[in-house]
């Protein structure tokens, strides 16, 4: 039987498999010098690097968002929903 890799590409998307330890996860996750998006340590795809600055902002940015998101539910469960009449007239 042929054993399949546990790490590698498909399709330009790396894939890892292999049992993550701590010290790879904090690796993966702290690289400094490399790019805001680097390989995860394990499943598909990339994730942040959070020693790159860039990557900061983006958190910073999606904060923002969760935060005037919850922000418009609250004062949108404020609002009375009471029926709208609309009246037409025939003529």
């Amino acid at each position: 039987m042929v054993d399949k890799p546990s790490a590698g590409e498909l399709f330009g998307i790396p894939y890892n498999f292999d049992r993550p330890s701590i010290r790879r996860m904090f690796a993966a996750y702290w690289q400094p010098g490399e790019r805001m998006l680097v390989e995860k340590p394990f499943g598909i795809g990339y994730t942040l690097n959070l020693a790159n600055w860039r990557s900061w902002i983006v958190l910073g940015a999606v904060a923002a968002l969760f935060y005037q998101e919850r922000g418009s539910e609250e004062s949108s469960a404020d609002v009375d929903e009471e029926p709208i009449e609309i009246i037409v007239d025939d003529d």
